[in-house]
């Protein structure tokens, strides 16, 4: 069964990561604000990113990966640069 691992843009300008089997219902609760917490307290502005994987396991397995990322390398993510990515992703030593 196909899930999304999703990322919100909040009010706040924080980002919001997620997982789900259904995104459309999900990111409906988000705003709602039936879907969390978080959510509730600080509204989401938009979705601005989502991939698609064959598996829930596979879509947590990458939120997990990114919701431990900077802010920067997740709106590079989010705006598809992948040299600012790979840049991003190189240890500081």
């Amino acid at each position: 069964m196909p899930s999304w691992f999703y990322i919100l843009r909040l009010q706040s300008t924080k980002l919001y990561t997620g997982s789900t089997r259904s995104l459309e219902k999900r990111v409906k609760e988000h705003f709602s604000g039936r879907a969390c917490r978080t959510t509730k307290i600080d509204r989401p502005i938009a979705i601005i990113y989502s991939e698609e994987f064959p598996s829930y396991k596979e879509a947590f397995r990458r939120e997990h990966q990114v919701k431990h990322w900077s802010r920067a390398k997740k709106e590079a993510l989010i705006s598809g640069d992948l040299h600012e990515l790979k840049k991003l992703a190189k240890r500081k030593r």
